[in-house]
């Protein structure tokens, strides 16, 4: 596929929105478009065929993406040539991880935007996690064919809520079910999408009745861009019309400078508008040689190294994503520098230089797959038989870089789960090995007082996918016990310790004294769990015991007094202390310093932390009282609502705990007509009645467990 000369004619792009915006259906018109499917099937289509994209049978039941899913494509017209790697990501915020980790490797996105609904809460989280990895964008308009459809107001609210300079490089010829076509405001051309799937594409002058529109929409285009070209520029203030190859020119400087989102719009489902978004695709998102990647030197103190994406360069491949297939671990890798062979030799750095032989390269489409012989820098395939975790990085051991790792969010949900049969156990235990690999969010360990396993992750639909698969795929019918939140504890003041550790026995003792203070983290920074600070001086304790006070501080901090949950948000200062020269050890400065902190912790005004989620629900106008009562009754803060169209969206902050069962709820009070999205936003002080019951669970559980 691309060799050097040509990196430039590939584009990496992921496509990521809200659920239900259309991300899928949209890949699945790209596939046909461009000649990788030879029929459409739709995600929910009554052909029982499902969406390409969707190959999990799990997915093509519930209508949803769960894993993302990477193809190739080639994009070939009159303009365009281009190699498209492909990756839809799921818009649940249930399996967040796989959007965060296929932006970690793309150098393009497409924002999938619904016509009706516009900017909803899963679009802001997809786009605050672009801005995090510095992904350019194309925004699409979807579902124009749906009534109620105003793209305009979509692109109003993607500058206000997105904070887009966000520019309409297309408006759409009729709407709704009069949807025939686009206007495009660079060439200043009228398409219109014919025949039975939209391929045939009949280019004209604009309508008589949308010229003034489409003057209007294009003066305001070239205004936008030519702040990023001069050419443009100079003859917007002559009052001069720009060539379209200009306007072009200005708009791929804005979109790569990440200070421009060119708007597309069209229907998916009805094949109006994609193959202009494929166009798009080819001018204004960049290849993987105009972005910056950088790695960390291990062998120079981390120092941090730009990546060129050059064929001849020392090889610099990330493995993220993977996957258990029939023929055993198939590994997503990126390629940013260098080439990979078939038979070559590849070195893991993230696992001691761990060498392996790459026995086969593929490259995927959906669940499909082409045997290649070897891979190009810029390149998406996918591996077998090379075990790694996700996250790993690989050289040909000429270098010793890994890539930065990307952002993992903390599980706010826990279940107990068990085999129903005995001889299920051995399933069990792979099923959980296996989705513990693959998805860094489903986190599983061993609750060493109930003997139960308790897995975690980011809410009631990912832990469910889970259960379901390991009955699907691993023939392991599980039993769960009721939902876990994830509380945590916390300090409202500072308090210091003083402690001694004092223990004689028979030959050596153990001594240590420690004094220092505990302190509360900042609140505004809730990714700041714990800071320690070593202020000893004159070696009142000697250095090589600093690092076990500070294991001890930690370990004590895994499980605090009030519920058992993890302690966050502590600041912990070591100020002074002494040792003895006989009796001083690593393992008495670590109780030294769990016992110092629970001393601390007692004084220091302990608190309980509940996860809170942001809700959004939209129904019918006329429900809106029954949705804000029920939000109510489950200690909501209503953060605002608005409505269009007869619907109103209501947005809410509410504890996690009490949102159990609300799907059931909600659609007995609004008819089933209304549906609702949720995603962790923030850990927050529980209400003082909360806390003292969950403090006497907890102080039943341990006068239980004391018993047995």
């Amino acid at each position: 596929m691309a060799t050097k000369w040509e990196v430039e004619k590939v584009r990496n792009i992921g496509i990521s929105a809200h659920i239900d915006s259309g991300k899928t259906t949209l890949t699945e018109r790209i596939l046909f478009y461009t000649g990788r499917i030879h029929a459409i099937h739709d995600v929910r289509g009554k052909d029982g065929v499902g969406a390409k994209m969707d190959s999990m049978e799990l997915e093509k039941e519930r209508g949803i993406t769960i894993q993302s899913a990477a193809t190739n494509v080639q994009w070939k017209n009159d303009i365009s040539d281009i190699n498209i790697n492909i990756i839809d990501t799921p818009g649940h915020v249930d399996f967040t991880v796989e959007v965060e980790r296929s932006l970690r490797v793309l150098d393009g996105a497409i924002l999938v935007l619904c016509g009706v609904s516009g900017v909803q809460s899963q679009s802001i989280t997809v786009d605050r996690q672009m801005r995090r990895y510095n992904v350019p964008r194309v925004a699409f308009i979807n579902k124009l064919d749906r009534s109620g459809a105003n793209p305009f107001r979509v692109v109003e609210a993607l500058r206000e809520k997105l904070n887009h300079n966000a520019i309409m490089l297309q408006i759409p010829i009729g709407l709704e079910e009069k949807l025939v076509g686009v206007v495009d405001l660079v060439k200043m051309k009228a398409m219109y999408f014919e025949g039975d799937n939209g391929e045939n594409i009949r280019v004209e002058d604009i309508p008589a009745d949308l010229k003034d529109d489409a003057d209007k929409y294009h003066k305001i285009l070239v205004g936008a861009v030519a702040d990023f070209d001069d050419i443009v520029g100079e003859k917007f203030l002559t009052e001069e019309d720009p060539t379209a190859e200009e306007i072009q020119v200005a708009i791929r400087k804005g979109t790569l400078s990440l200070k421009l989102t060119p708007v597309f719009c069209g229907s998916a489902y009805k094949n109006k508008g994609v193959q202009a978004l494929l166009d798009g695709v080819a001018s204004y998102l960049p290849s993987p040689s105009e972005i910056t990647n950088d790695a960390l030197d291990q062998s120079d103190n981390e120092k941090s190294v730009n990546l060129e994406t050059d064929d001849e360069k020392p090889l610099v491949a990330l493995a993220f994503k993977l996957e258990d297939g029939r023929f055993g671990q198939l590994t997503y890798m990126r390629v940013y520098q260098g080439t990979l062979k078939k038979g070559d030799f590849i070195h893991n750095i993230s696992d001691n230089n761990k060498k392996i032989k790459i026995p086969r390269i593929v490259r995927m489409n959906s669940a499909e797959m082409e045997d290649i012989t070897e891979a190009f820098s810029g390149d998406i395939v996918a591996l077998f038989g090379v075990d790694c975790a996700s996250g790993d990085t690989f050289t040909d051991n000429k270098v010793q870089y890994t890539m930065t790792s990307m952002f993992v969010p903390e599980p706010v949900i826990s279940l107990a789960v068990r085999p129903k049969d005995k001889s299920g156990e051995g399933n069990f235990s792979k099923a959980l090995q296996k989705f513990r690999k693959e998805d860094p969010t489903f986190q599983v360990k061993r609750d060493p007082e109930s003997n139960e396993t308790i897995v975690s992750g980011m809410g009631e639909l990912h832990l469910e996918v889970y259960i379901e698969r390991m009955k699907r795929e691993f023939d392991c019918e599980v039993v769960s016990g009721q939902p876990q939140v994830a509380y945590r504890e916390t300090i409202g003041a500072a308090a210091e310790y003083d402690y001694t550790h004092k223990k004689q026995t028979g030959g050596a003792g153990q001594f240590a004294k420690i004094m220092g203070n505990i302190e509360p983290l900042d609140a505004n920074n809730p990714d700041l769990t714990y800071e320690f600070k070593n202020n000893i001086k004159g070696g009142n304790v000697p250095r090589e015991y600093i690092p076990a006070c500070e294991k001890g501080f930690k370990e004590q901090m895994s499980k605090g007094t009030l519920i058992g949950a993890q302690i966050v948000g502590v600041k912990v200062e070591l100020n002074d202390g002494a040792y003895h020269d006989v009796d001083s050890s690593e393992m008495a400065f670590r109780i030294c310093a769990m016992a110092a902190f629970r001393q601390a912790y007692a004084k220091a005004n302990p608190v309980c932390l509940e996860p809170l989620m942001k809700l959004e629900v939209s129904a019918p106008e006329e429900f809106q009282g029954n949705i804000m009562g029920q939000i109510n009754q489950r200690r909501g803060m209503i953060q605002g609502s608005n409505t269009q169209d007869a619907f109103v969206v209501i947005q809410a902050d509410v504890p996690l705990s009490e949102m159990f069962g609300y799907s059931t709820e909600l659609r007995s009070a609004t008819q089933g007509k209304g549906e609702f999205t949720m995603e962790f936003s923030k850990y927050a002080q529980t209400p003082k009645n909360i806390q003292a019951k969950l403090m006497e669970e907890y102080q039943k559980k341990r006068e239980e467990e004391a018993k047995k």
